[in-house]
């Protein structure tokens, strides 16, 4: 039994049932533990996998009555969490990142120092930096799994495994017939838009400046992928645009360029298909963290950065001209294929049969 925390974000979430899926092939039994309010309530069913909520809550830096509400949110967490792994029993549990991991996380560690159990606790860090729950879990976890491209550390517990993707996406669909799915013209090159698993009004509205300028290089069309919350006050301007896919495989199959959010996910999924990127840092992340994932990626000539204020004041179709041309394709594909490196998913599973074969050794 493996039993995985994470939710809030898709990057919290795709990496978790990427392993997930891996896996359920080998026949373990998964159970996920995340939020009833937050995106893991839609997107864990939809996996096909058990969804158990608990109380949690985000830490407020500063003291406040919403930093009293949410340490009572992860003290009812906790004990929350100390029944579900009672009654599972995980030989192994996986956090995966935002703040449901932190009373998961403490209960699994509690359950280690009574005794009660032997499951060892993995996390894996999709983003460049870590965020103050990860920062505070670091000590309580056996291993840090992260993305070839996060800030180095001395510590032997923290080890270069890289982002896994969605089993979807591990072998895309022709291009032909994604084209056809997704009811694009087959003669123009493709920029897939997408604003991560919120939606991003600043993106969609740059967008629609861009085709009401007819700024969209000859011969590109786009795709656009508007978030739910968007989609019907942008539908009627942006062709070819949906407000989610569950399933990415079609949109990057006829992506010629990206241009997204710098999440995590997104992120693990360009480098793992080799897409080149205009990348957009959500301004408003904690800590700046996609502002540090897009400088690494830049930093490793795997995308280019455009900042939310300059595609506000329209900086997009310029840069759009330096970006789509051919040779530039072609080293930003590079660059990103090469931040793919290892399978991410072999070496994660590796990793698992080591952990879980100590802990029956021990």
């Amino acid at each position: 039994m493996v039993v995985f925390a994470g939710g809030g974000t898709g990057g919290h979430l795709y990496p978790a049932i990427a392993i997930a899926d891996a896996l359920r092939e080998r026949c373990a039994k998964i159970a996920f533990i995340g939020t009833a309010d937050r995106l893991e309530a839609r997107i864990v069913p939809t996996a096909g996998y058990e969804l158990y909520s608990i109380s949690s809550g985000s830490l407020p830096r500063a003291p406040s009555l919403q930093l009293l509400r949410s340490i009572a949110a992860n003290v009812a967490g906790t004990f929350q969490s100390l029944r579900l792994l009672a009654s599972q029993q995980p030989d192994l549990v996986i956090a995966t990142g935002g703040y449901v991991c932190f009373p998961v996380a403490l209960a699994a560690r509690i359950r280690r120092v009574m005794r009660l159990s032997r499951a060892p606790l993995v996390l894996l860090e999709p983003n460049a930096a870590p965020g103050l729950t990860n920062r505070l879990l670091g000590p309580m976890v056996d291993e840090v799994w992260v993305a070839p491209y996060a800030r180095r550390s001395p510590d032997p517990k923290y080890r270069a495994t890289g982002i896994p993707i969605r089993s979807t996406l591990r072998t895309l669909p022709r291009r032909e017939d994604a084209v056809a799915h997704l009811g694009l013209d087959p003669s123009k090159r493709t920029l897939v838009a997408i604003g991560g698993s919120q939606g991003a009004r600043s993106i969609n509205d740059a967008l629609i400046r861009l085709l009401r300028e007819d700024a969209l290089p000859a011969g590109w069309q786009l795709f656009a992928l508007t978030g739910a919350s968007d989609f019907e006050r942008v539908r009627t301007e942006l062709r070819n645009a949906r407000e989610y896919l569950d399933d990415m495989s079609d949109a990057y199959a006829v992506a010629d360029l990206v241009l997204a959010r710098a999440g995590a996910s997104t992120l693990g999924e360009l480098a793992a298909l080799g897409k080149p990127a205009i990348l957009v840092p959500y301004p408003h992340a904690a800590e700046g963290h996609q502002d540090e994932n897009a400088a690494r990626f830049a930093a490793a000539d795997a995308a280019v950065v455009l900042t939310d204020a300059r595609l506000a004041d329209g900086g997009l179709p310029s840069l759009l001209v330096q970006t789509v041309e051919p040779r530039r394709l072609a080293e930003l594909a590079e660059g990103a294929a090469r931040l793919g490196g290892a399978d991410p998913l072999s070496t994660i599973l590796a990793r698992i049969d080591m952990l879980t074969a100590r802990r029956e050794n021990a």
